[in-house]
């Protein structure tokens, strides 16, 4: 079991808690979903979740099969394309606000009590 450790922020402990810190993370707050590099996965991953997309996704890929093919194959991948892209930037942009939150929280200064 590992035990949290605080320490008052005064010179006197300085040097135990600079021993103690590298072991335990910060006290930073993060609400986001997604980082830049796992936007794009996660996000189709979370959106094929959902049924009617699915079903899209169904309806291109047998439409690619020239014995069922209805429409021409670009057509048919629109409304699942048009979808996912405002899927995407809704999530983007929400993400970004709460980013931009996370930001202003960690950044706020506290008081800390000392006897």
């Amino acid at each position: 079991n590992k035990w949290r450790i605080v320490f008052p922020n005064n010179e006197r402990e300085k040097k135990a808690w600079d021993h103690t810190a590298r072991f335990y993370s910060g006290n930073r707050i993060q609400t986001t979903k997604y980082t830049w590099l796992t936007f794009l996965p996660q996000n189709l991953f979370e959106q094929f979740h959902r049924l009617a997309n699915l079903y899209f996704l169904f309806l291109v890929i047998l439409n690619w099969f020239p014995q069922v093919e209805v429409f021409h194959r670009e057509i048919t991948m629109l409304p699942l394309l048009a979808v996912l892209f405002a899927i995407s930037v809704k999530d983007a942009i929400e993400d970004y606000r709460k980013y931009r939150f996370d930001k202003t929280i960690n950044s706020s200064k506290t008081t800390v009590y000392d006897k």
